[in-house]
């Protein structure tokens, strides 16, 4: 089966994740379903080896009633990280728990087939080593540097994704590998990974990823929020105030050429992020007064974000947060600066804290897709 149960179980479903076994009488009292329903409910889920029985409550006179829990490895999610120089998969149980994984190097400009190729080669690696089979999948959850429309999945003028404009991502993989396939962008999955491995009781985060690009997943109300395409949280693209420098997107002053990892690298005369982050532990005070700055024009854009949405989270993650307390006190900075007490008021700004939040964030992905239509 591609899908959590029978259609309409999820809400039965969803009411067993925390792992806590419950009676049908329990069930029924929390979802407000009919005796009837829920029994149905129950035996399909049982049926499909989500749910299993899980010993008997306490018998206030008569038999005994029979409890039934959530039962996570009865499906697998394929959780893939693609990066601009890197591929990550793992194999997680249903409730992202990473239970294998594999990260090798492999540049994104090598095209959609070869990538995606060594994603399900990954894949069916992975599920040989845990004896399980494609069958198994609940789906497949893929995260992309570029970006996404989300309701085709297809990359869209992705800048540093040469031939992979419009590629038909959902298409290549469903024919290879069981269950749904989604796709969104890169920091949209470390934003729904974050949240839900750390802050599942914030309503109001947002994710801020500052690497090679800059750019911002937005949780409101308690979900992720993608906008009318899915161009929501590209904050890399807006303008930072008295800048000119050419952006590789065709504008000028945009924040991403001006305070990204990529940017800070052309400054120093240095690779990249690994480089940069390398000379700031070191000491060197050309490379932190460098993060600082950039964290302060990181932070005025910020600013604009904190007045709009007023999170009470900020999450900084990439691979230029591993840079230390100079980026963060840079953003911090010129947002308590430029922002109004009341929204700074119970403001957090901290760094991640979730190394795997883009593969467990694709696992989420495909989790609540499924709960949602099962």
């Amino acid at each position: 089966m591609s899908d959590l149960g029978t259609a309409g179980s999820g809400a039965v479903l969803r009411l067993l994740l925390d792992g806590r076994p419950r009676t049908r009488a329990e069930l029924i009292d929390l979802s407000g379903l009919a005796r009837s329903t829920v029994t149905g409910r129950i035996e399909a889920l049982v049926a499909a080896g989500l749910v299993v029985p899980s010993g008997e409550a306490a018998s206030t006179g008569g038999r005994p009633p029979a409890r039934f829990r959530f039962n996570p490895s009865a499906r697998l999610i394929l959780a893939a990280d693609v990066g601009a120089t890197h591929l990550s998969v793992a194999l997680t149980d249903l409730t992202g728990t990473i239970i294998d994984r594999s990260t090798t190097a492999l540049n994104i400009a090598e095209g959609p087939e070869v990538v995606l190729g060594a994603v399900v080669r990954t894949g069916r690696a992975l599920l040989r080593r845990a004896r399980r089979s494609v069958s198994d999948l609940a789906g497949t959850g893929v995260g992309l540097p570029g970006p996404v429309e989300h309701s085709t999945g297809r990359p869209n003028h992705p800048p540093i994704m040469p031939g992979w404009d419009s590629y038909d991502v959902v298409g290549r993989l469903s024919g290879e590998l069981a269950g749904p396939v989604l796709v969104d962008n890169d920091v949209n999955i470390m934003a729904l990974g974050e949240h839900a491995t750390e802050y599942a009781d914030v309503e109001h985060l947002l994710f801020v990823k500052v690497a090679t690009g800059i750019g911002a997943g937005v949780i409101s109300g308690g979900r992720l929020h993608r906008g009318a395409q899915g161009a929501a949280g590209d904050i890399g693209h807006i303008q930072a105030p008295g800048h000119t420098e050419r952006c590789r997107c065709g504008n000028r002053g945009c924040l991403e050429a001006v305070a990204s990892a990529a940017a800070i690298a052309g400054r120093l005369g240095v690779a990249g992020s690994a480089d940069i982050v390398d000379l700031v532990r070191s000491g060197d005070t050309a490379a932190t007064a460098a993060v600082r700055q950039a964290g302060r024009e990181i932070g005025t854009v910020l600013a604009a974000c904190v007045s709009l949405l007023n999170p009470s989270v900020i999450v900084v993650g990439g691979s230029l947060s591993q840079a230390g307390d100079s980026l963060l006190a840079g953003i911090r900075e010129a947002i308590y600066a430029r922002s109004l007490p009341l929204a700074t008021t119970s403001l957090r700004v901290l760094p991640t804290t979730t190394p795997d939040a883009a593969l467990q964030g694709a696992a989420t992905l495909v989790l609540q897709h499924q709960l949602t239509t099962s």
